[in-house]
């Protein structure tokens, strides 16, 4: 589907052909760029494009977040606690919204002994965590991860040939605009001199005077006409500039309209459309990460290896179990000067986690719908691709047909011309033939922008401009 920026130069050209104007023409000559230049400039500037670079900066940034489990985890914690110390063999197990801390030797106690009194309580330690062996965890989290950067690297494909066929389109635009205000122009010059033969008749009274009213009426009209021609090319080459990107409030376009050439057949657009259409490439890498997504959240219920490495130091201020009262802890408990590390394996498995199973099962219903999507993409550049082909074949059929409209025009304005110069034919006759040949050469300039208009059309719905 085109993007809506046509939207915009096919607008452009509406009021060229009507005439209408934005405001008077830009005294300022703008500058003359050619197509290659504008498209590369734009390649480069354009914030769409560099937003849609940064996207995918991005998501290799996220891609690499699964792969730093690898790298090892360095913490550290001091603590310290002011708390009763009477031991049980009450069992609990850890909560992730309360701290409880373990309580040391302390002797047991029962119902009619305990005791309120504080003891002091310290603890400062650092440790390490190196993975060990993941079986392919994270291995499935980074293929996924890796993935998404296929899906923002086909977004950012779409996002060029949206900006490449803006630019083509408001570069035609431009050259479009120039041809209007040529004929423009022309129609004037042609309608002054005609006003200055019926104005020197009558000064001559050979001819009425109505004949130099109805020029002088013709030639304000034409004059309006230019004027509004200018404000139209002002208006092109101020799309132009804002298609391509950059400081410039107006650029010109350098060259002339291009015409088709070596057109695909409607099989082979077809054919090069589903190869390498980005709409589509997007569709399919979005799959493929959906699928690999799904991998990696079964894969959190795979065991886990990890090696562990603490140093630390403790202290408790309360006595200790059947040990003689020398040992009580200096300081009562308040510095942590008992040293003690360790070294291990730690081996964990979430054998069955409702929670992970859930999870997954919902990833592979999102794998099933964005397969869908696949196909109905396809479905709508298949028609992408028919409807701009079409519009190339009507577009270089009509050309024939405006080639000839002008050669006729232009030879009933010449028979005309000389009828009125001959006192034969009036003023009324003389205008219409101005008329018909000005919408002759203008319906000729439009033609060729229409031309060149769908050519780059069907270039962007085959995605020819990712081949350069």
């Amino acid at each position: 589907m085109i993007n809506a920026r046509s939207s915009k130069c096919t607008s452009v050209i509406a009021a060229i052909v009507a005439f209408s104007t934005t405001g008077h023409a830009q005294s300022l000559s703008p500058r003359p760029v050619t197509l290659p230049v504008a498209l590369a400039f734009a390649r480069e500037h354009q914030p769409a494009i560099r937003a849609s670079l940064a996207r995918i900066a991005a998501a290799n940034a996220d891609a690499a977040v699964p792969r730093a489990e690898w790298l090892p985890q360095l913490g550290a914690t001091a603590q310290v606690f002011l708390a009763s110390a009477n031991n049980t063999t009450g069992q609990y197990i850890s909560s992730p919204y309360l701290d409880i801390p373990r309580i040391g030797a302390s002797g047991a106690v029962n119902a009619s002994s305990f005791s309120f009194q504080p003891y002091g309580s310290t603890f400062a330690g650092i440790g390490v965590g190196q993975e060990v062996f993941d079986f392919g965890r994270i291995a499935a989290k980074s293929a996924a991860a890796d993935a998404l950067v296929d899906v923002a690297r086909h977004a950012s494909d779409l996002t060029r040939l949206d900006i490449d066929f803006g630019v083509e389109e408001a570069f035609y635009a431009v050259l479009a605009a120039k041809g209007v205000l040529t004929a423009s122009e022309q129609a004037y010059e042609r309608t002054r001199e005609h006003r200055d033969y019926a104005k020197a008749g009558v000064d001559a009274k050979l001819t009425a005077p109505i004949e130099l009213t109805r020029a002088e009426a013709d030639l304000a009209r034409f004059d309006i006409a230019r004027i509004r021609a200018r404000g139209g090319v002002s208006t092109a080459q101020t799309g132009l500039a804002a298609a391509v990107g950059g400081s410039d409030l107006m650029l010109d376009a350098a060259g002339e309209l291009p015409t088709a050439s070596d057109v695909p057949t409607l099989a082979d657009a077809l054919a090069k459309a589903g190869s390498r259409d980005p709409r589509v490439a997007e569709a399919l890498a979005k799959v493929h990460a959906q699928e690999a997504r799904t991998h990696a959240i079964f894969a959190e219920l795979r065991p886990d290896l990890s090696a562990t490495a603490t140093f630390s130091a403790r202290a408790g201020g309360a006595d200790p179990t059947a040990v003689s009262a020398s040992t009580v802890a200096d300081y009562n408990g308040w510095l942590p000067t008992v040293p003690n590390w360790d070294i291990g394996l730690v081996l964990s498995w979430s054998i069955y986690d409702g929670t992970v199973v859930a999870r997954g099962h919902a990833s592979a219903a999102m794998e099933s719908a964005l397969r869908e999507d696949v196909a109905a993409v396809k479905q709508v550049l298949n028609a992408d691709v028919q409807r701009a082909y079409i519009a190339l074949q009507v577009a270089r059929d009509a050309l024939p047909g405006l080639d000839r409209a002008v050669l006729a025009a232009v030879a009933n304005y010449q028979q005309a011309d000389a009828r009125f110069k001959g006192g034969l034919g009036t003023a009324v006759e003389l205008a219409d033939a101005e008329a018909l040949r000005t919408n002759a050469e203008i319906g000729l300039a439009l033609g060729k922008f229409d031309v060149a208009k769908a050519r780059a059309q069907l270039d962007r719905v085959i995605a020819q401009g990712l081949s350069k």
